[in-house]
C-alpha cells in the first residue's frame, strides 16, 4: 500500500492551473480507489481552489466531492494572505496550524508518505 500525500499548490488563474487542480484530484482519486493512503493538502496559492470546488455549480465539484474525505486541510496562512479563510471555514475544511500557521510537510516525510506537488 502506498502513502502519499498530495500537495496542491497550483493557482485559480489559468487553465494550466485548472489542470493541475484536476490532476491532483484525479491523482489522489485513483490512489483512494486502490485502498492506498493519500492525504490531500491545499497549500500556497491553492489554497483558492477549496472554496471553489465547493461551489456546486463549478465543472469540477463532484471530482472534489470524490476525494473530500481524503483532504486533511488548508494551510491557515496561505488562506488568510490568499483572502479565502471564510471560504474555506464555510466550506468545512480544516485550517492546517501545525508549523509556524503552515501545514507540515515534515510530518508526512517522518510517516513514510511519498509527497507529490501539484
Amino acid at each position: 500500500m502506498a502513502k502519499v500525500a498530495v500537495v496542491v499548490l497550483a493557482d485559480t488563474e489559468s487553465p494550466g492551473d485548472l489542470g493541475r487542480g484536476v490532476n491532483a484530484m484525479m491523482t489522489a482519486k485513483e490512489l483512494k480507489e486502490n485502498n492506498d493512503e493519500v492525504q490531500i493538502v491545499f497549500d500556497g496559492a491553492g489554497t483558492k481552489w477549496v472554496p471553489t470546488l465547493s461551489n456546486s455549480e463549478h465543472k469540477y465539484h463532484d471530482l472534489f466531492a470524490s476525494v473530500r474525505d481524503e483532504i486533511a486541510g488548508v494551510c491557515s496562512y496561505c488562506a488568510s494572505a490568499y483572502g479565502v479563510k471564510n471560504g474555506v471555514q464555510t466550506s468545512g475544511v480544516q485550517l492546517l496550524e501545525d508549523f509556524e500557521e503552515h501545514p507540515s510537510l515534515r510530518k508526512y516525510i517522518t510517516e513514510g508518505y511519498q509527497i507529490i506537488t501539484f
